[in-house]
């Protein structure tokens, strides 16, 4: 394969990504619903442990561990975020008295 063959696939690769994670922050906020309505903390750091855990135990090279964890650490980040906007999207902004 030449540039343009590699490149087409890394773009094709990345459309993938883009819908697997935009996928698992729907799953995300279903869970933070589901949380929400049970009264159990958003933030679970065992979870967020574990998941970690099995992201590294999967992992196969040539990415080291360390930067799988870095990944998985930026994904969870950004869920969590999803979530708080999610919650809050039923508020007034802040300041508005209606």
């Amino acid at each position: 394969m030449n540039l343009s063959d590699w490149r087409r696939r890394i773009d094709a690769i990345d459309k993938k990504l883009v819908e697997l994670l935009n996928e698992r922050s729907q799953c995300a906020l279903e869970i933070g619903r589901i949380k929400q309505e049970s009264n159990i903390p958003l933030y679970q750091p065992d979870r967020e442990s574990e998941v970690l855990t099995n992201a590294e135990n999967v992992n196969k090279g040539p990415l080291t561990d360390a930067a799988i964890r870095r990944l998985f650490e930026r994904i969870i980040d950004e869920a969590r975020s999803a979530e708080r906007l999610a919650m809050h999207a039923d508020a007034p902004p802040d300041g508005d008295s209606k």
